[in-house]
């Protein structure tokens, strides 16, 4: 028996060390305590004007090693730029003042050291939405599109995309409603998009392939099947609030406007659709294969659902620079990454950024695009968890 015994013990142990040793060497979220974003004072405003079109685009003169070099926003600024302004169905206008608690400003400095280059030896990219191979691949059928995390991308009726991060709430990009200056055509009657499958294509799936696609992506083997296109639909869901930091507003899209670019919408009714969970986004080197996710409506592939996984690159305090094929109606897709959550013991995906799409700007005297996502902070998280559970307790910890 004592000799069983110490087998046992022993086996055990074995056990427990290749367990270790595997889940440490999976990259797993960090939990950490993040700080509290309170609304303190909301006020009326004018009612807005709905005249432009939204911009599908974004520009900004301010480069990533601008953005690098501008100066920490102080507490009084994070304050200004964290107020927000709310815009509801019946075309009301309100803004809101907020207050910071337990905020350490020296905690976030994860890519100050960041150096490196978004653009490849210094090639210079001219104005072009898909860098070399189009590495996108088109979803569609019901056994991906309706299949977590396919399912969580939506479409907004100005043109832009986004993901469902609540039970009636979706996250997109604040340029897809707001163009700096005022709301955009069409965001008083704002609806959301759930892509659907029309009766007749309820047993057929397929995908699209790039022929650099692996089967291994997103933990799916794949079989291939001429794609069916033509069987999509939308199923719209009107928006009852929209909220815009005012960061974004008082940019207008320059310089440190671009960190806040980002809109939470909250609609009419429930989905029923399964979410995403929102976390804070981690710096790009503990990023699995320095690499993310996201799924968008690119324009020139309308009706379909287009998924990429592509490599991280440069990155801000706020911003995130990736390599990610996209095309205008992408803007507003939530970024993701899929690593280990070490207290549940399972592979969590968690929304880390809005993409925000193709930022054209003068780098060393010659013109140069990036592809640009706005990184979920600690502060950013705080506020859109407020936002999308209406207090605080639940929002501790991203």
């Amino acid at each position: 028996m004592c000799v069983w015994t110490q087998l046992l013990r022993f086996v055990s142990l074995f056990l427990l060390i290749v367990f270790t040793a595997s889940s440490s060497s999976r990259p797993q979220w960090v939990l950490q305590r993040v700080p509290v974003v309170l609304p303190e004072e909301t006020e009326t405003r004018p009612a807005p004007h709905f005249l432009s079109p939204a911009r599908l685009n974004v520009s900004s003169a301010c480069d990533p090693e601008c953005h690098r070099k501008a100066p920490r926003p102080s507490y009084w600024d994070l304050r200004q730029l964290l107020a927000y302004e709310t815009l509801h169905s019946n075309g009301h206008l309100t803004e809101t003042a907020i207050g910071i608690y337990g905020y350490n400003p020296n905690s976030d400095s994860s890519a100050r050291s960041s150096s490196g280059s978004v653009t490849h030896a210094g090639r210079v990219r001219r104005k072009r939405q898909i860098f070399g191979h189009d590495g996108r691949f088109s979803i569609a059928g019901q056994t991906f599109l309706l299949k977590f995390p396919f399912s969580v991308a939506v479409k907004l009726s100005t043109g832009c995309s986004g993901t469902l991060v609540g039970d009636r709430h979706v996250l997109t990009a604040a340029h897809c409603v707001h163009d700096g200056k005022n709301y955009v055509k069409g965001a008083q009657r704002l609806r959301v998009g759930f892509l659907k499958l029309k009766q007749q294509d309820a047993h057929h799936s397929s995908l699209s392939f790039p022929s650099n696609f692996t089967n291994n992506v997103e933990g799916f083997r794949f079989s291939y099947t001429p794609p069916i296109h033509d069987k999509m639909k939308f199923q719209w869901i009107r928006a009852k609030r929209t909220h815009v930091p005012k960061g974004w507003i008082k940019g207008n899209a320059n310089d440190i406007g671009m960190d806040y670019d980002y809109a939470l919408l909250e609609l009419k009714k429930p989905h029923k659709r399964r979410h995403m969970k929102l976390g804070v986004s981690p710096s790009a080197q503990r990023l699995p294969s320095r690499r993310v996710h996201f799924s968008g409506f690119d324009n020139d592939r309308s009706g379909q659902l287009v998924y990429r996984f592509c490599p991280a690159g440069e990155e801000t305090p706020d911003l995130l620079y990736q390599h990610c094929d996209a095309q205008p109606g992408a803007s507003g897709s939530g970024v993701y990454a899929r690593m280990w959550d070490g207290r549940r013991r399972r592979w969590e995906r968690k929304v880390i950024g809005v993409f925000s799409g193709h930022q054209w700007v003068e780098r060393q005297g010659a013109p140069q695009d990036f592809n640009v996502a706005v990184k979920i902070t600690p502060l950013k998280y705080a506020q859109i968890c407020y936002w999308i559970k209406g207090n605080f307790v639940d929002c501790r910890e991203g």
